[in-house]
């Protein structure tokens, strides 16, 4: 009997859409609505995401346009910006905040880099995780006789093929983030 491994797969796909999401929020020196979707507003006597209390929107390459659906949350807006600490100017004005996203420095674009490998590498734990997990079920499922000893080695195999695919396809997200940052 062959081994089972969508389950696999799904978590495999999961650490590659958290790694997506992930880069989505490193800035990169143009405008990127993704970098907010983190902050939290104190609005109506709770913490809501930013999205829920205003509309963003790019008004160019270097700036974001945040509009409260209540102005009278502009400052509990600022407030939430500035504590994020995201490294961005804010400009409140009567009607929302322009945040503004200032040149990036080489150096800086090293540390993203770099901060980005951190990721990468956090990427690659969790598939370690996984693969060690799927590896003991099939070792559980050889113990238990519902699968035969060639057909553990056969899933062993499977299995580390369809970790170095997960592994490729996390250093390419890896790479286009690396490229972007650095033009």
């Amino acid at each position: 009997m062959a081994y089972d491994f969508k389950s696999f797969e799904a978590q495999l796909k999961g650490v590659e859409e958290w790694l997506s999401r992930e880069y989505k929020a490193l800035r990169t020196g143009r405008a990127n609505p993704a970098i907010l979707d983190n902050v939290q507003v104190s609005a109506y006597g709770s913490l809501q995401p930013l999205k829920h209390v205003a509309s963003i929107s790019v008004e160019d390459a270097r700036s974001i346009r945040v509009q409260p659906f209540d102005a009278s949350l502009i400052k509990d807006i600022e407030r939430a910006l500035v504590a994020a600490d995201l490294g961005l100017g804010t400009v409140p004005d009567q009607s929302g905040i322009r945040l503004s996203f200032p040149d990036l420095t080489t150096e800086r674009r090293q540390e993203m880099v770099k901060q980005a490998k951190g990721i990468l590498e956090e990427a690659r734990t969790r598939v370690r995780q996984e693969r060690d997990e799927c590896w003991k079920d099939i070792q559980d499922k050889e113990k238990e006789g519902e699968m035969s000893e060639d057909d553990k080695f056969r899933g062993k195999e499977d299995m580390q093929k369809r970790v170095d695919a997960a592994n490729d396809s996390l250093e390419k997200l890896f790479e286009k983030k690396e490229t972007e940052m650095m033009s």
